[in-house]
């Protein structure tokens, strides 16, 4: 049975249901529905309220509270306050409504944007960085589309076999697995596939490509359901760039290709591997801006860790086809491409915030296409067999990781100023300032332990 009531807010009628409820995931009884909204922060860890479900209106278009110092969070929950981000001031926390998505137990989720309390975009919003940067392809002809994967470590407090990409290692988790997929479908995500990574209790998940902002929605979304699943199975899911030290890490790498009046930029043209020039010059400006975004793709104080030639996280700053070493590898155009020819960016890790990831490398390939630069050398061995005299003939180097090249490559970089905005770079800098001279010289294994659970929803 259902009665009459009004939202405080909207006065609009809703029907609050009095009747049981079951919930279409677990089929256990649905307790009062509530709508999450969230944010990803500076330091890649997303940051919530949660709304009564018959306040859903309110929460689309006048928002829940949230403090400008949401943007200096650090990954301790330190507040990196700066000269404009401190105590003062009020933002607006504002779903997305055609985002909202269910992920189990009577619970909705939505991604959120920043807004000022005059209901204008809020300069801190990272979503917004990203649509920016969509728009200003399409005003160029361009399309681009992305795809993630998402790597992840289970930890139950046992020790299981393990078997890398082993079929005994997915099948023993097969329960976890079903009800992953299941609860995916149930929120409309798409997952190509998953499997057994290298590490022990370490997987990959594969999501479809999609629109550049739709396919980040679909990333944190996805983490949720990991998140969830992970722990109605007695599991905690990590997504830390190194969650023990000495094993494998966790990569976020991005997939984007590129059309230009429907046509693709990385396939059918007269450049190695079918590239044309067009796409020739979106790997070049990906090529030549990935030091200056060591601080946003791979900033976490854990992230040097992992970045390291010979572990296949795309360390080295070039491109080759296939080439797994490479920080940029061109997956052509065959008939193991369902998707078509695309590029895949490998040095990001979980810890990014996915909406400036993704806003750094479409901008990126964006410089390059306006400069209209010629494809770089490919680099088609590994480049760690190379010599010195080699590498540098060819201008291949290692992505940087100490903390004041990091930092001092983001703070000058005029590409990122333009992309993200003074706003955003001024948190971004005191987080990673913060983050750095407080735990960079501390045991890695002390911060393997610490963070291990950092970037968990």
């Amino acid at each position: 049975m259902t009665e009459e009531r009004f939202d405080p807010v909207t006065e609009e009628r809703f029907a609050a249901v009095t009747e049981e409820r079951f919930d279409p995931v677990t089929g256990e009884r649905a307790r009062e529905e509530r709508i999450v909204g969230s944010v990803v922060d500076s330091t890649g860890i997303s940051r919530a309220k949660v709304f009564p479900g018959h306040r859903l209106t309110s929460f689309v278009e006048s928002g829940a509270g949230a403090s400008p110092s949401w943007a200096v969070f650090c990954v301790d929950d330190h507040l990196a306050f700066t000269p404009s981000l401190s105590v003062t001031g009020d933002l607006r926390l504002r779903i997305d409504r055609d985002r909202l998505r269910p992920v189990g137990d009577g619970v909705r989720w939505a991604p959120a944007g920043l807004y000022e309390q005059d209901g204008t975009r809020s300069p801190l919003c990272t979503r917004a960085a990203l649509e920016r940067v969509v728009e200003e392809l399409a005003a160029a002809g361009v399309q681009a589309r992305a795809g993630h994967e998402i790597e992840f470590t289970l930890f139950d407090g046992g020790r299981s076999e393990w078997s890398a990409y082993g079929l005994g290692a997915v099948l023993g988790r097969d329960p976890f697995v079903a009800d992953l997929l299941h609860a995916a479908a149930q929120a409309g995500l798409g997952i190509d596939q998953i499997h057994a990574e290298a590490g022990a209790q370490q997987f990959e998940l594969s999501l479809s490509p999609a629109a550049p902002v739709e396919s980040v929605d679909n990333l944190v979304l996805a983490r949720i359901l990991i998140s969830r699943t992970a722990r109605r199975h007695g599991l905690r899911a990590s997504f830390s760039p190194v969650p023990v030290v000495g094993g494998a890490g966790n990569g976020a790498h991005v997939h984007v290709s590129f059309t230009r009046e429907g046509r693709p930029l990385l396939s059918g043209g007269d450049g190695p591997h079918g590239v044309t020039a067009a796409g020739g010059s979106v790997v070049a400006g990906i090529v030549r801006a990935l030091p200056e975004f060591g601080a946003v793709l791979t900033g976490s104080v854990l992230s040097h860790l992992r970045l390291q030639p010979g572990m296949w996280s795309g360390a080295w700053c070039c491109w080759g086809l296939e080439n797994r070493e490479a920080a940029l590898r061109l997956c052509a155009l065959t008939p193991g491409s369902p998707y078509g020819a695309h590029l895949e960016v490998k040095p990001v890790d979980p810890s990014a915030n996915p909406y400036l990831a993704g806003a750094a490398i479409l901008g990126a390939a964006h410089a390059g296409l306006t400069d209209a630069l010629p494809v770089p050398p490919e680099i088609p061995v590994d480049p760690g067999r190379m010599t010195d005299a080699e590498r540098a003939e060819l201008g291949v180097r290692v992505l940087p990781t100490d903390p004041d090249g990091v930092l001092a490559a983001l703070g000058s970089s005029g590409l990122a100023q333009r992309l993200f905005g003074p706003s955003i770079m001024e948190a971004l800098l005191a987080v990673k300032r913060y983050e750095f001279g407080e735990y960079r010289s501390r045991p890695p294994a002390e911060l393997a332990e610490r963070f291990r659970f950092a970037w968990t929803d």
